[in-house]
């Protein structure tokens, strides 16, 4: 699990938050990245958003990744 620290939740964020960070899989490729505790909630959010196709909370979610932890946006979501 992870322990570092990342950009803050923006004030639009409305999902679970996580206390800790863990190791992410991503799905298609096994490909794997460690995210902190606030870039753990986001990816869920994001997730959450693509399967309900709130398109809107979708994208504002991977710009605020892209942002936060580049290498693991590209190892997850791109």
């Amino acid at each position: 699990m992870s322990t570092k620290t990342s950009n803050p939740l923006p004030k639009w964020f409305d999902g679970t938050i996580y206390t800790e960070g863990d190791t992410v899989s991503n799905p298609y490729t096994g490909d794997k990245a460690e995210l902190s505790a606030e870039e753990l909630s986001m990816y869920d959010l994001i997730k959450g958003a693509e399967f309900t196709r709130n398109y809107k909370i979708l994208q504002k979610g991977l710009d605020w990744f892209r942002q936060a932890n580049a290498e693991a946006y590209m190892t997850l979501l791109d």
